[in-house]
């Protein structure tokens, strides 16, 4: 899943080697943190967040064969 992350947000941003995703776990399930250089996150985010909503369902959707719950912070 990470992998997968990582893919898709070097492919949005001028700064593809700035990206980096950090897994914890907490009470919601697996949260991948994605860091990515400060010009980029709004490209990461899109206009009103269209970007960032069809990152977190492509990774929802992957998810689902798995039984567990992924979500995706962005964080600059």
């Amino acid at each position: 899943m990470k992998e997968l992350i990582l893919v898709i947000a070097k492919a949005l941003v001028d700064f593809p080697e700035d990206v980096r995703v950090d897994v914890k776990e907490d009470d919601r399930g697996t949260v991948f943190m994605l860091s990515v250089h400060p010009d980029d996150v709004g490209k990461v985010i899109g206009k009103q967040g269209r970007i960032a909503k069809a990152l977190r369902t492509v990774v929802t959707s992957a998810a689902v064969k798995s039984h567990k719950r992924f979500l995706v912070d962005i964080i600059s």
